[in-house]
């Protein structure tokens, strides 16, 4: 199972946890009790004291119901010509795959591609995304199963898909082995960073709950 985030670039991942926690109006007792984490250790955190593992993150991030790659969101100068060799693109594990960002946080246009790997079995959650937009993906290899409105596509090394990202989507990899595709997500809404909703720890969402100020 992959469970590292790989970057190249030092995020101060604290600091944008009390940034997210404060903007939510939350008291860090309120994350502990959503997270099960403790106070202590959420303030560790906070203080740039420990590193919080990958699981941790996701367990903070489904507290303050915001995809995983919030905490590492940056804005870097945008650029009309992007480059990316392999070894220097954004990365980041979730419990079932990989996510491999491929210059669209530095583009100036709205466009967002990204490469998917899929282990067996890895789905988007239990819930559809739906976002502004269109959404391409590509088969390059195993199997990627998009359900859109309730209608499956099976997409076999080759296949491709384009659909108007409004429509509530998922996917997943029904296959036994791992699957990669590339993606891109374009037309977007200013200021919305759609591939962020591809990030998923597979968790059911979570009910409303009154905040603990």
């Amino acid at each position: 199972m992959m469970n590292e985030l790989n970057g190249k670039k030092s995020i101060d991942v604290g600091g944008r946890l009390r940034e997210l926690r404060e903007e939510r109006g939350l008291s860090m007792r309120a994350v502990a009790r959503r997270s099960g984490l403790s106070p202590n250790a959420l303030s560790m955190i906070e203080r740039s004291r420990t590193s919080p593992s990958v699981s941790t993150l996701y367990k903070i991030a489904d507290a303050l119901e915001i995809p995983i790659t919030a905490f590492f969101r940056s804005e870097p100068p945008r650029q009309e010509i992007v480059y990316r060799k392999s070894t220097e693109r954004t990365r980041v594990a979730f419990s079932t795959g990989l996510w491999e960002g491929l210059g669209g946080e530095a583009f100036t246009g709205r466009v967002e591609p990204f490469l998917l790997t899929l282990e067996s079995g890895g789905t988007s959650g239990p819930f559809g995304m739906l976002h502004t937009g269109h959404e391409f993906v590509m088969c390059l290899t195993g199997q990627i199963e998009y359900e859109i409105e309730g209608t499956i596509y099976l997409l076999n090394p080759g296949d491709n898909l384009i659909f108007a990202a409004q429509l509530r989507h998922s996917w997943r990899n029904p296959g036994d082995e791992r699957a990669t595709a590339i993606i891109v997500l374009s037309g977007f809404d200013k200021g919305e960073s759609p591939s962020e909703f591809h990030i998923t720890s597979g968790k059911k969402g979570r009910s409303s709950e009154s905040q603990d100020m």
